[in-house]
Formats: structure tokens, C-alpha cells, sequence
């Protein structure tokens, strides 16, 4: 589709290199700032589709930008400017090499384990007689290692990461008490909009000053898991499924079609019809989280209109 963005290949003045991650690509400007352009690829299961999904990367780059913006005097982030609705430019940082998974909730992946018998998660009890979508008492921290390209990202328990050196035990400290304030504050907005904000994962760097800065993305439908507050108790006490808001409906669609990132599956087919349904439910999933219309940018000539607004920032 010639009006979303796949792979890019721009030369910005002072460019050093490009790391293209499953759905974003970055580009390094003289070791000092980075441009994150969020492509409209779709990943799931640690898989990129093969299709890609008309106004994805604005509609994540917007609300992590506006995340971003929400929590700024809690937790201090990467970003200096946001030139185009699929980028973000920000400080170049050095990427800690761990997911701070945060769950208020026993859903997705940590309700999968449970259902297998398992009650330690990263190295974190959770509590006897749960049932799927359960609140915790408190909300815990499983962090997962950053997988290298076409790797699973892993479970790992905070012991662990600072057994192996992956953080030290005083950095650690800082990214769990930044990730605990995050939530809290994700949690109280999410509130406002009528949602819950299930479980999430946040990601830090550190400047070239020392400084921990939060970076990537921040309280997307990638990245977290809403339900709608309305009737939850009630689909609870009925043992009901939650009405999500994440991208959870297309992991479902992909096991309803026998993928699940494993060797030998195929990922299934995906129709125009498909592609625009999901298209559609982004959006939904911007207005919802957002609390604001989403406004479509132009796409007519989508490379152009980034590789301009890109050099006429960086001249300024």
C-alpha cells in the first residue's frame, strides 16, 4: 500500500546509522539526537506482518507523544520535538536492555502462565484462587530481557537482571520506582476516560549525562492493555470476557487462525477488508485513550512530507 509507511530510507544531514526495530526505525544524527519515525507495520507475537495498517504509526506516535507530554513532571523523557505526526526526535540514549512490564491485572501472558499452574512470575508470587482478569492486590513487576531481531523477549526476574550485570542493583531501583509513579499516573488517566489500565510496559535509556530518561513508547494500544471500567465488575461476577481496548484483538484473530509466532505457523492471510478493520480500530483506540477526534494526516505523498518536516526542523 503506497499511502503507509513500511521500510524507510531517508539521509538526514549528520547521519550515523539506522536501527530499525519491529514497528519503529531510528536514525542516529551525529551520536547526539535520534529521529523515531513510527512505520505502520504491525507486529504481534514478536512477528511483523506482512501487511501494513493505514494511520498505525501516527495514531502510536501521537499518543505516546501526548503520554509523553502527561507525565514529564514524574518521570523525565527522550523527546525534544514531535515535527511530523509520525515522528519524534529526541536525545540519543543508551537503551537499558529490559521491558519494565508493569500488571495492575491477571491478563494476557501473566493469566496464560497461571492457567499453565505457574503462581512465580519474574520471580514475583502471584496469589492463589485468581481467575483471568482478577485485579492484584498490589501491581507487580515482570520485566522480560529486550530480544535481539526475530527473538522472543524473555521473562526475567529483577534478581536476575542484577545477578547477570543486565542493570545494576541502583539503576534498577530508579526504573522500578519510575515505572511504579508511571502506572499510577497511566492508571488516573486512563480513569478519567472511563478505562483501566490493565498492565503496560515502559522502556528507559540513559543521556550522556547519566541522566535516566524514559524513551520508545508509553501507554499505547502496543504497549498496554485497557478494559473498559464500565461493567467490569459485572463481566467478573459472571466469569464474562472484559471488553479490551489493546491490540489484543488481533493476537485473538491471529490464534483464531492457528498463528501464534511458533515454528513451522503461517501467518494467516490478511484481506484489504482486514487491514482496514484494524485500521479502524486504532483509530477507535486513539479516540478512546486520547479522549480527543482523530484527524487523518495527509498520506498522498507519505516519505516526502516526513523527509521535509524532518529537515526543516533540524535546520532550525
Amino acid at each position: 500500500m503506497s499511502n503507509t509507511i513500511n521500510n524507510t530510507a531517508f539521509n538526514f544531514p549528520n547521519q550515523k546509522s539506522v536501527y530499525k526495530g519491529k514497528v519503529r526505525e531510528v536514525y542516529n544524527l551525529n551520536d547526539e539526537i535520534l529521529v523515531m519515525i513510527a512505520s505502520d507495520r504491525l507486529s504481534a507475537f514478536d512477528v511483523v506482518m506482512p501487511k501494513q495498517i493505514p494511520f498505525k504509526g501516527q495514531i502510536l506516535n501521537q499518543i505516546a507523544s501526548k503520554m509523553m507530554e502527561a507525565t514529564k513532571d514524574i518521570v523525565p523523557n527522550w523527546i525534544i520535538a514531535i515535527p511530523d505526526p509520525n515522528v519524534a526526535i529526541g536525545y540519543m540514549c543508551t537503551p537499558f536492555k529490559v521491558e519494565m512490564v508493569i500488571r495492575g491485572y491477571l491478563a494476557g501472558h501473566a493469566a496464560r502462565e497461571y492457567k499453565a499452574g505457574k503462581r512465580l512470575l519474574c520471580g514475583v508470587t502471584m496469589p492463589e484462587g485468581m481467575k483471568e482478569n482478577d485485579k492484584f492486590p498490589e501491581p507487580i513487576i515482570t520485566p522480560a530481557t529486550k530480544a535481539e531481531e526475530g527473538n522472543h523477549d524473555e521473562d526475567i526476574s529483577k534478581e536476575n537482571i542484577i545477578a547477570r550485570g543486565i542493570v545494576s542493583k541502583e539503576d534498577y531501583e530508579v526504573l522500578e520506582n519510575y515505572t511504579k509513579a508511571l502506572f499510577k499516573r497511566g492508571t488516573e488517566i486512563a480513569a478519567e476516560r472511563g478505562l483501566i489500565l490493565v498492565d503496560t510496559k515502559y522502556e528507559f535509556g540513559k543521556t550522556k549525562d547519566g541522566k535516566i530518561v524514559l524513551i520508545d513508547e508509553i501507554h499505547t494500544p502496543d504497549s498496554s492493555r485497557y478494559f473498559y471500567a464500565e461493567g467490569y465488575e459485572e463481566r467478573q461476577r459472571k466469569s464474562e470476557a472484559q471488553k479490551q481496548l489493546s491490540k489484543e484483538f488481533v493476537r485473538q484473530w491471529l490464534i483464531e487462525n492457528n498463528f501464534q509466532g511458533l515454528d513451522g505457523q503461517t501467518v494467516p492471510e490478511m484481506t484489504d477488508e482486514k487491514i482496514n478493520e484494524i485500521s479502524e480500530r486504532y483509530i477507535e483506540l486513539y479516540e478512546n485513550i486520547t479522549g480527543e477526534t482523530f484527524v487523518k494526516s495527509d498520506v498522498s505523498d507519505i516519505m516526502n512530507r516526513i523527509e521535509k518536516n524532518v529537515l526543516n526542523f533540524l535546520k532550525k
